[in-house]
């Protein structure tokens, strides 16, 4: 005991200029990095928040039958015309039809309510 104090009670010597100016540029990355995991973070929960309590997707749509029914019916096309192509989408058909006087169309067609719920002229531009 030489009259010396310890070494954790000595004050903090200042750090050199240089030094100093490295320790405040860490310490701002470490705050700007925080704040933006922050508000990472915030704008995952506000995500899961949402999700739990956001509209519920409608039971309206049926994607199919169950697999003990099968489904009938009959879709009315204009006399003498063609299907050209169809798209099946949920419970919706499109045909797209060219008819014999040379004109074409697209039919859309509901299955569940059993009827043309569109039909679409297709024409050119200056005819």
């Amino acid at each position: 005991m030489n009259g010396e104090a310890p070494d954790h009670l000595e004050e903090e010597k200042t750090l050199d200029p240089a030094a100093e100016n490295v320790r405040r540029k860490m310490l701002r990355f470490m705050f700007i990095n925080l704040g933006i995991l922050f508000f990472a973070l915030m704008a995952v929960m506000v995500a899961l928040v949402y999700k739990s309590f956001g509209p519920s997707p409608s039971d309206t749509v049926t994607q199919a039958p169950p697999s003990s029914e099968m489904i009938s019916g009959s879709i009315l096309l204009p006399p003498s015309s063609q299907v050209v192509s169809q798209s099946l989408d949920g419970n919706r058909i499109t045909l797209h039809i060219r008819r014999n006087g040379g004109g074409e169309s697209i039919l859309l067609y509901d299955l569940t309510e059993r009827r043309v719920i569109g039909n679409f002229e297709i024409g050119w531009q200056g005819q």
